[in-house]
């Protein structure tokens, strides 16, 4: 969570109809310095009065993948079979959790959120971001020898073995190739895509990001070239 206090009452009151329609289930609350509104104190409202809602503060965090990587670490600390990553601020709806828990039930390791398929869609999004989102697939899938019809969204669920796994490895990414970087490497894995409808609220990709990006594909694509592409098993 970063900045999310106009949505923060609609996001968690619909995180929490969905858990109470599954019966189960604890939302970790990744919260740290970037965040300079309300988001903290209304997360820890919530945890006070709601014990299924963790709010996490992580002022160490120097990057938006640390936050992910954190959120991760806390879920498969307590133990918790199926982990699923999702942005709040409503641009990923919980609304689409049951049909990641049963894509991951039905034999699945990993299940990706994808905009690009058959029931998925971007909206209230500009032409750039749009664009950047799908130009990032198609490069990765030509560059890295992927397949997915979406390689940059970052809803998505795995099983608690998978996050292990990922956890162990030297990510390179530190912005938004991280979510392109993760499902390269576990593009050998049992997985499903998942059509979910994306609310972009921030138009904007920083050029640092963008950096970033450029250096982590190069990465891999130049390690593709050696035939020893990176795989986690």
């Amino acid at each position: 969570m970063a900045n999310e206090e106009n949505e923060f009452a609609e996001f968690t009151a619909t995180l929490a109809t969905e858990l109470d329609k599954l019966q189960c289930g604890r939302v970790y609350m990744v919260i740290d310095n970037v965040t300079k509104d309300n988001t903290l104190s209304l997360a820890r409202a919530l945890s006070a009065r709601d014990d299924r809602f963790v709010t996490i503060w992580a002022p160490e965090n120097r990057s938006i993948v640390d936050a992910y990587l954190r959120g991760y670490r806390e879920a498969l600390k307590n133990g918790h079979d199926i982990i699923i990553e999702m942005d709040a601020g409503l641009s990923h709806d919980p609304r689409a959790i049951p049909m990641f828990l049963r894509v991951l039930n039905e034999g699945n390791e990993c299940a990706f959120g994808s905009r690009f398929i058959n029931g998925g869609s971007i909206y209230k999004s500009n032409f750039k971001r749009t664009f950047l989102s799908k130009i990032g697939t198609i490069m990765s899938n030509t560059l890295l020898g992927s397949t997915m019809h979406d390689m940059t969204s970052g809803y998505q669920g795995f099983h608690a073995n998978v996050v292990a796994e990922f956890l162990a490895y030297p990510l390179k990414s530190t912005a938004h190739f991280y979510q392109t970087e993760l499902r390269y490497l576990l593009r050998k894995k049992r997985f499903a895509e998942i059509p979910i409808h994306y609310r972009a609220p921030s138009p904007s990709v920083s050029e640092k990001a963008i950096k970033n990006s450029l250096s982590t594909l190069w990465y891999y694509f130049k390690l593709r070239l050696s035939g020893k592409p990176a795989l986690i098993e």
